[in-house]
């Protein structure tokens, strides 16, 4: 199982100004055909991230957003693409300004999270912003976003609620927990 199945063929079968998706024909070592269909990033796209963004060391800053895909209001991290010429650190950076209205001045990532690799191209950095200063930045959502400071030793409560479902911002979440709990 160590050698990847050779692509045979590739094409694209639908797109949208987001997403295009793929086709590809596949034969694996065993000889074993298949076809696979995979969600693409759409041309022109740089990556995303989703920003943790701590007030101190207990305490996140989320983001009341809403949700079309599940047409409801959603308690989460920040995320947002990476725009041409910007690193993911730039981006972590305006992203945090526009959507919670910090700059930071300490930015790291931690890791970075497929959504559905069976099916998805798409990855998102998972960065970390420390030491933070009020600076908002105007952005691309269309209403204001509401800001939830949250201590990270109540996380429990905060899925309980449902108001935050997206597996990202939750994975995220308990990384940063992990990263500030006292040894």
């Amino acid at each position: 199982m160590s050698e990847k199945p050779k692509i045979l063929n590739r094409k694209v079968v639908a797109q949208s100004r987001l997403f295009q998706i793929e086709a590809l024909d596949l034969e694996f070592s065993n000889g074993a055909k298949r076809q696979y269909e995979r969600l693409m990033r759409g041309k022109g796209s740089h990556g995303a991230v989703l920003i943790i963004p701590m007030l101190d060391n207990e305490t996140v800053l989320l983001i009341r957003e809403y949700s079309g895909g599940v047409d409801r209001y959603e308690l989460g991290l920040a995320k947002g693409k990476i725009d041409a010429g910007e690193t993911a650190l730039e981006a972590t950076n305006r992203e945090l300004k526009e959507e919670v209205g910090y700059g930071a001045r300490k930015i790291q990532q931690l890791s970075a999270f497929s959504i559905a690799p069976s099916y998805m191209e798409h990855t998102t950095e998972i960065m970390l912003a420390e030491d933070l200063y009020p600076e908002r930045l105007l952005g691309d959502e269309p209403e204001e976003l509401q800001v939830i400071p949250w201590k990270l030793d109540n996380l429990a409560e905060l899925f309980n609620s449902g108001e935050c479902t997206e597996a990202r911002s939750i994975a995220a979440l308990y990384m940063a927990r992990d990263y500030f709990k006292p040894v």
